[in-house]
């Protein structure tokens, strides 16, 4: 039997989550770190030790494992705060893989991930949201929708939670109905790490996230073994063949136990998947990873083909061109009385000037009924995500100067279409060292005289200036003396489909940016407006629908890494919508763990 290191890591809000390491014997005889892992995650409401024997169970010596006990669980801190919600953990796996890859010695490439139930969700959320480089992952039973026995519970559940944010409910499931095994049920029984409550933010959190990566499944490019329990009594089955129906990724298998409770890799049988994990484990790692490249997915596959349905016009008859015909001239009529709708109407909902009116966040309008429609607009779930994407852009930002504050090395901001500019000059008034200087760019002279007005009501003269540039011209970019360290791109790409015109930006920017030096660039993977705003709202380009070809993060990280950039971290909103990245300029192409 393999023996275990207990340890501790600090997450980025400062959150100890506890996980065990198992070492290689191989490698601890040697001693020299081992070159491939294997990260193992719990079933909601347990614990890694719960997941212990399937490290000596699946007979793999060579590799190292690691499991963690994710936050307000076993021995990691309490997740009680109400601002956790299913994101929140997605982002400490993140940051979990990332922690074993820089602490440990392991390249992502080389660690994969074996899941189970909420853990599993966990791992298929992680992979679409931010597309890690790991080698593959092994999903046991997926919790994409629990059983609610209940009715209405669900609709019951999110209703209560609008007025108690810190609610918790007890889970119902008996030990009996997770395992044949009798040792696994005595040991669930009384097992004093088990937690029963869940918080209630987080449940709804479950079933929303697994609707939206089950939706979007064929964002997922990691290769990937579903195994199911055929007599589940915990999570619904349909979801699980859904999901790997869609999935992405062009390496997938997927195996029914039957008979099997829940708790797929603690049944009486387990052996059977265990078994099938093995042998998917080292047919993946007998060969290096292989990318599928989506340098050109604006020419083929699904999200192409999205927006070429976007772009046709809709049968005059149909109910969504009845619905959102109304929609339009609602906008254009009762809709004026918001001062937010009506300047999208004359400058574009994508314009600079709408950004800095959603920055701002405060309701305006003719009349309280206009201030009232205007309320509700800013507060739609897409300009909430946009406000959001700029704090943690403001945070990813702050880190990338501290960095190079750290080595001694002068920090000169460009951003190449910065609406504005709001974004960027809140994020430097909000740091102790200002940056050497900042040079902000934008298309249009509106943008860039708003964008100085801004700076001179901020008495930043000295330190920041504006200038009219094309953010698509890379001889233009290329040129910019003094060389910036930091370079921005925020909200730009994902306003044209072509990764062509993409592409020539990055390669501008990368040769502006000093080696060593460091980009901070925004996507757009996902939006659950992606229709209404293409039928309802116009762009800044003469008044054309604002359509958009969403990127899956693959993609997006793809066209970054072949400008010769490295990941090195991201952050993304609670919905999966808006996704900022921080990545250091190299001189070849790669990745880091978490991307």
């Amino acid at each position: 039997m393999r023996s275990s290191e207990e340890r501790f890591f600090k997450t980025s809000d400062g959150t100890r989550l506890f996980y065990r390491h198992w070492a290689p014997p191989a490698a601890t005889s040697l001693d020299r770190a081992p070159e491939q892992a294997i990260v193992l995650l719990h079933r909601g409401h347990e614990h890694s030790g719960r997941l212990a024997h399937v490290v000596d169970e699946i007979d793999l010596p060579e590799f190292a494992f690691f499991a963690w006990d994710a936050r307000g669980h076993g021995h990691s801190g309490d997740s009680a705060k109400s601002d956790v919600t299913l994101a929140t953990f997605v982002r400490d796996l993140d940051e979990f893989v990332r922690h074993i890859s820089s602490t440990h010695g392991i390249a992502v490439e080389d660690i994969a991930v074996i899941a189970q139930s909420v853990g599993s969700v966990l791992a298929a959320t992680w992979a679409h949201d931010y597309a890690p480089r790991i080698r593959c992952m092994v999903l046991a039973s997926p919790a994409f929708k629990v059983k609610l026995y209940i009715p209405f519970a669900r609709p019951a559940l999110a209703f209560m939670s609008k007025f108690r944010k810190n609610m918790h409910v007890n889970s119902y499931v008996k030990a009996t109905a997770l395992t044949h095994d009798p040792e696994r049920i005595a040991s669930f029984k009384s097992d004093p790490l088990i937690q029963r409550p869940i918080s209630v933010r987080v449940l709804i959190g479950l079933y929303s996230t697994a609707d939206r990566v089950i939706a979007d499944a064929q964002a997922i490019h990691t290769p990937t073994q579903l195994l199911m329990s055929g007599k589940d009594w915990v999570v619904h089955h349909k979801p699980q063949h859904q999901f790997f129906e869609r999935l992405g990724s062009t390496v997938k298998e997927k195996h029914v136990f039957e008979g099997f409770y829940h708790d797929t890799l603690g049944e009486k049988d387990r052996a059977l998947a265990i078994g099938k994990a093995r042998e998917f484990l080292l047919k993946m790692f007998a060969t290096p990873r292989v990318q599928d490249s989506l340098l050109d997915a604006h020419e083929r596959g699904y999200t192409k083909d999205e927006f070429d349905r976007l772009s046709r016009p809709l049968f005059p008859l149909s109910p969504k061109a009845i619905q959102f015909g109304f929609s339009r001239i609602g906008m254009r009529t009762t809709g004026r009385l918001s001062s937010g709708i009506r300047l999208g109407l004359k400058t574009g909902f994508d314009s600079g000037s709408t950004l800095d009116y959603v920055y701002r966040n405060h309701a305006s309008g003719i009349t309280p009924i206009g201030k009232l429609i205007d309320w509700f607009y800013i507060n739609s779930i897409g300009w909430r995500g946009i406000r959001v994407r700029k704090q943690n852009l403001e945070t990813l930002l702050a880190k990338a100067m501290a960095k190079l504050r750290e080595n001694g090395r002068e920090v000169r901001i460009l951003d190449i279409a910065a609406g504005h500019g709001r974004y960027v000059i809140e994020a430097i008034e909000k740091v102790e060292a200002a940056p050497d200087s900042a040079l902000l760019r934008d298309y249009s002279d509106i943008n860039v005289g708003k964008g100085r007005d801004l700076i001179r009501s901020k008495s930043m003269d000295a330190l920041v200036r504006f200038e009219k540039g094309d953010a698509f011209d890379p001889d233009s970019l290329a040129a910019i003396q003094p060389r910036p360290t930091v370079g921005i791109v925020s909200g730009l790409y994902e306003l044209f489909p072509d990764n062509a015109m993409i592409r020539k930006s990055l390669s501008g920017l990368a040769a502006a940016v000093e080696p060593g030096g460091y980009l901070v660039y925004t996507g757009q993977p996902w939006h659950p407006q992606l229709e209404m705003i293409a039928r309802v709202l116009s762009s800044h380009r003469n008044g054309k629908p604002w359509i958009m070809r969403r990127r899956t993060q693959d993609e997006m990280d793809q066209l970054v890494a072949s400008a010769g950039f490295l990941k090195m971290e991201q952050l993304t909103d609670d919905w999966g919508i808006f996704t900022v990245s921080l990545a250091q300029r190299i001189n070849h192409d790669g990745y880091s763990a978490g991307g």
